[in-house]
């Protein structure tokens, strides 16, 4: 976890850098204005023919949007899109944390199934434990619980495995609180932005003593940016939130249907002997 919130530091560092240095070359003008002619009839007469092709449309799209959305983090004020900006970093490292713990997590059931069969027919239930204890995933570790109980009576293997689902059902679906958090905060965070927009507006207002138009709709502008930001900041979360839950329903699904085929494998074992 910590080290990807220091790759995400780390990468938007280098990104405003970056831009930085990119804007500081643009920005460097010449000493005199003859020389700078000199110079670009000189380039003009040893042009060669051919001439490198000029940036692609794609290329130009995305620095025209990293300059557009500089251009608004700075208008809408850097105290509250700093904010906002911070729940969609934090949202998301949570979000990346948790797609990486649920791949992980995801196992072939019926593969898992089959090598626990062939176990306990060839080597018992021992060399099912080692199948197992050798498998990643929620349902390896419910599979190992009930099979470590297995002395103790199928009613005791069945409270087990209930038992420790319910504790790998936590597992996985923590720090979803944190990322519905977030999912909250960012547009409230946009909504108070503009409020205090509205009132900055309004006290520029009553110190000028006249109702312009410009004055009045460049600070609504100014204070509706933050709500449009915390509004995207949540859209985009809600979407890695809503995935999550389903990765998390379609884990739980499984465990459940493995655990009962589990059960029926072990009563079957039991009846064999």
């Amino acid at each position: 976890m910590k080290k990807l919130f220091a790759l995400i530091a780390v990468f938007g560092m280098l990104f405003m850098g970056a831009s930085i240095f990119a804007q500081a070359e643009t920005s460097q003008t010449p000493a005199n204005e003859d020389t700078t002619q000199v110079a670009e009839e000189v380039a003009v007469a040893e042009t060669p023919a051919y001439t490198e092709p000029a940036a692609t449309e794609e290329e130009s799209g995305l620095a025209v949007l990293h300059n557009t959305l500089k251009t608004k983090f700075i208008e809408g004020g850097a105290g509250f899109m700093g904010a906002v900006l911070l729940t969609l970093i934090f949202g998301l490292a949570l979000a990346f944390e948790r797609v990486i713990y649920l791949n992980l997590a995801s196992t072939n059931t019926d593969k898992l199934l089959s090598a626990v069969e062939n176990a306990l027919n060839d080597g018992g239930v021992e060399a099912a434990k080692e199948v197992c204890r050798n498998t990643r995933g929620p349902v390896a570790s419910i599979f190992y619980q009930g099979l470590d109980r297995v002395e103790e009576g199928i009613d005791v293997v069945e409270k087990s495995v209930v038992s420790y689902g319910s504790v790998q059902m936590g597992l996985l679906e923590k720090n979803l609180s944190w990322i519905s958090l977030f999912i909250a905060i960012a547009p409230m965070l946009g909504f108070m932005g503009t409020v205090i927009g509205m009132i900055t507006a309004f006290d520029t207002i009553q110190q000028q003593g006249d109702i312009s138009p410009a004055i009045v709709a460049g600070g609504i502008k100014i204070a509706l940016i933050t709500t449009v930001t915390g509004l995207m900041v949540a859209i985009i979360l809600q979407i890695f939130y809503n995935y999550l839950v389903s990765q998390i329903d379609s884990i739980v699904n499984k465990m459940e249907d493995a655990s009962i085929s589990l059960i029926d494998m072990l009563v079957k074992h039991n009846l064999k002997k």
